[in-house]
């Protein structure tokens, strides 16, 4: 039985709480929180689980084998590391880290300790997007672009921009679905609200070839918008992640090009136009988050590696570094470092 402690009762806290607790091979044994008043709001709702204002207590107790981190993203390298250094495995809320260094300082440390670290890129364990990587691999043929607006009225944030709280979703989205990895990154936003981060950014994501990806993300629009579309050779894909029940629809539609027949060149080429059928593929249909908990449960347990690790955290945690570079430098593109794996 694998016992659990969570660090932070706030937003994301009481659904780690509450997917713990329903987890059959874990134990939920703390909750962590500065603040009393959650601390009792935890008590009345979980009366045999222990709470603590003191971290320090998390990492002395031999009763919890597992850490869920669920702060502030300043807070993430300073609490995982800690826990790491304790012999907990660890689960933390996305991003991983603030900065990357501190992402492969966490990643280094798992690996050394033989533990297991994974990131809440929550999505990634969504049946619609499990789906689109096997449509991407296996259906659309050449992938010619992702085109993503994730956008919505709040909620506004003070420690990050809406680059690092919104964008961090399709970016781990296309870390999981696309087999290439992004070579540049520009982007370009800004801030209505004076000494705030950005609250709207607009990212550039090159990749070899003709491939590209575009993310609109937005804290300031009447309308809560998470429409994704990937185009495809072959086929092409709309996500709405706010569709009750057809979340994935598949078009049969795409271009073909062609010479004419008298053999000019190919800047005389024809675009013919090609148009099918639609549907929508059956989806599994389960929380995101009992998903990927479970998926943790099993990894201590076996010694596997999370399809959202402590690698996949840190490959978007650079992206994040180079756009964020690219905001303040009014859109430059900024080139990517080649991945390198971390031992």
């Amino acid at each position: 039985m694998i016992g659990f402690a969570v660090v932070g009762y706030g937003y994301w806290g009481p659904n780690l709480v509450r997917n713990i607790a329903e987890l059959g091979d874990a134990r939920l044994v703390t909750v962590c929180d500065r603040r009393a008043e959650r601390l009792a709001l935890v008590k009345s709702r979980n009366p045999s689980v222990n709470i603590t204002e003191d971290f320090d207590e998390i990492l002395r107790d031999p009763d919890i084998h597992a850490v869920a981190i669920a702060t502030p993203v300043s807070s993430h390298f300073r609490l995982a590391m800690s826990a790491l250094m304790a012999g907990k495995h660890v689960f933390v809320e996305k991003p991983i880290a603030s900065s990357a260094e501190e992402a492969e300082r966490l990643v280094e440390e798992a690996a050394r300790r033989g533990l297991v670290l994974a990131v809440d890129h929550t999505f990634v364990h969504t049946g619609a997007v499990r789906k689109m990587r096997e449509l991407v691999q296996e259906g659309l043929g050449d992938i010619y672009y992702y085109d993503s607006v994730r956008v919505n009225l709040g909620l506004f944030q003070h420690d990050v921009s809406v680059v690092w709280d919104l964008a961090v979703h399709d970016l781990s989205i296309l870390d999981y679905v696309l087999s290439v990895r992004p070579v540049a990154v520009s982007a370009t936003g800004v801030s209505h609200v004076s000494g705030e981060p950005e609250n709207i950014a607009y990212l550039t994501l090159h990749f070899p070839g003709n491939l590209i990806a575009h993310i609109h993300v937005n804290w300031l629009a009447p309308v809560k918008v998470r429409r994704t579309l990937i185009g495809g050779s072959k086929r092409m894909i709309v996500y709405d992640d706010l569709e009750p029940s057809e979340k994935i629809k598949v078009y049969d539609k795409g271009i073909t090009l062609g010479k004419q027949a008298d053999g000019q060149s190919i800047y005389q080429a024809l675009v013919g136009y090609r148009t099918g059928d639609m549907w929508a593929p059956h989806l599994e249909v389960s929380e995101a988050l009992a998903v990927e908990l479970r998926e943790f449960v099993g990894c201590i347990a076996t010694g596997g590696t999370p399809i959202a690790d402590g690698h996949a955290g840190l490959r978007v945690v650079r992206i994040l570094e180079a756009a964020t570079l690219s905001l303040a430098q009014r859109g430059r593109v900024i080139d990517l470092e080649p991945a390198r794996q971390v031992a």
